[in-house]
């Protein structure tokens, strides 16, 4: 697999999402033995960026990445976040990145994980209550302390990725964003090349929906967090699979399945750009694997850069609270 450069972290350019593996999607965590089959597939295939986090589950999703990764751990990019959990009692769903919770939050990251070091520490969400000068130095202490290799930011706006970057070099930023999803176009993409901070988009299949499988509401529980997402409730959803079907007819005609258009599309953005499409199925990261081959024409990226706009914000109404914009 060809490979992608986040400031100066070397990454496979198709990282792997291990969220739906234990949390937030029907089905999560009732299989985890395909979920390692998984992981180990996606290893084989030259995925060397795996992501998870604290808040999935909580806790129980690194657990399952720590135990894939006994005995494969080198080589692997290994990035997790944190923020979403204050273990001061608050619990989890509570933003927390004040220092010391930093510190617990990584002790418990690292045990979970079975290594001594995480690649790529993420901050989850801003937290409003504590300056990001303060979080970052104390992300700092743990890089010279060789405990964390690299710092990331998740969701944070510009004027916070400046002053995060003031006191220690960012190596990326995650965010959503995707064929559906492109509010990091307008000014944060334009500031993390200035920067030259790396881009990892999450959701990059559109939470499924752009890979033309999800045709009914009915095709998920009542447990999925989908069930409350505005693009895929009510006359939003019926409306919204036309995006589906313009991303299905740009697919036909390159001999590819929606999936892999979708993820060849955010690839032709920039070498500094590494998608984490999520799977908990062996099938599934061996589709979404196979598009670091695709080369879609300039006529094609044309017509997927002027694809419908959604109907609905990309989360709801609480999770949207948490997003920078």
């Amino acid at each position: 697999m060809k490979h992608a450069m986040l400031r100066d972290l070397d990454v496979s350019r198709i990282g792997l999402g291990a969220m739906g593996m234990s949390f937030a999607y029907t089905g999560a965590g009732t299989d985890d033995a395909e979920s390692v089959r998984t992981i180990h597939r996606a290893l084989d295939l030259g995925v060397a960026l795996i992501d998870t986090a604290e808040i999935y589950g909580p806790f129980v999703n690194e657990e399952l990445v720590g135990r894939a990764l006994r005995g494969r751990r080198e080589g692997v990019v290994l990035a997790t976040k944190f923020g979403m959990v204050s273990h001061a009692g608050g619990g989890a769903n509570i933003l927390d990145s004040s220092p010391a919770n930093v510190r617990a939050a990584v002790e418990g990251s690292l045990r979970r994980l079975g290594t001594d070091h995480i690649d790529l520490y993420y901050q989850h969400r801003v937290d409003p209550k504590t300056p990001i000068e303060d979080t970052v130095g104390a992300l700092a202490e743990l890089v010279s302390e060789g405990k964390v290799r690299h710092i990331g930011l998740s969701e944070a706006g510009v004027a916070t990725i400046r002053r995060a970057h003031a006191v220690h070099p960012i190596t990326a930023l995650q965010s959503e964003y995707s064929l559906w999803t492109r509010d990091p176009e307008p000014a944060v993409l334009p500031l993390l090349r200035e920067l030259r901070i790396g881009f990892v988009p999450y959701s990059p299949l559109g939470h499924g929906f752009l890979t033309g499988k999800i045709r009914s509401p009915e095709d998920f529980g009542p447990d999925d967090f989908r069930a409350t997402n505005p693009r895929f409730t009510g006359e939003n959803f019926q409306r919204n699979l036309r995006i589906a079907d313009e991303v299905e007819a740009v697919a036909a005609e390159a001999g590819a399945t929606p999936a892999q258009v979708a993820l060849a599309w955010l690839l032709a953005k920039g070498t500094d750009i590494a998608p984490i499409p999520g799977t908990k199925r062996v099938s599934r990261v061996e589709e979404n694997t196979a598009a670091d081959d695709l080369a879609l024409t300039e006529e094609q990226i044309r017509t997927l850069d002027g694809l419908t706009p959604p109907e609905g914000d990309h989360h709801n109404d609480e999770q949207m609270k948490m997003i920078e914009r």
